[in-house]
């Protein structure tokens, strides 16, 4: 199976289902350092990247940022001096689709050429 990085997001328009708890089981060891978490009862991913300073973090944003237009799937990004936190979930199923997972892979990736 390959890479979930290798993988491109696909459209939700609305009527999927958001993955099941043995989805997202399967899924999950494919990014080990992301975390999931509940907002509002909305399942998420998060990781928060680590920098030396404020400029390094803000470059990282602005790679998250670009990987997330070419794929037409969006994360919420908290960036402060030193650490970048990132969200992925898809909006028009409520929680978690494979899009999240694959930009997980994707955000990870860009982590590894600092």
């Amino acid at each position: 199976m390959p890479a979930l990085a290798q993988f491109k997001c696909v459209a939700c328009r609305g009527g999927e289902p958001a993955l099941t708890e043995a989805e997202i089981a399967e899924l999950h060891p494919q990014i080990p350092e992301w975390e999931i978490v509940s907002q509002n009862s909305i399942l998420r991913l998060q990781r928060v990247f680590k920098f030396r300073n404020f400029i390094e973090a803000v470059a990282f944003t602005n790679k998250v940022a670009l990987i997330a237009e070419k794929e037409d799937h969006h994360p919420l990004i908290v960036t402060e001096w030193g650490r970048v936190t990132v969200q992925w979930w898809t909006h028009v199923v409520k929680g978690l689709h494979k899009n999240d997972f694959i930009m997980a892979a994707k955000t990870d990736e860009l982590s590894a050429v600092r």
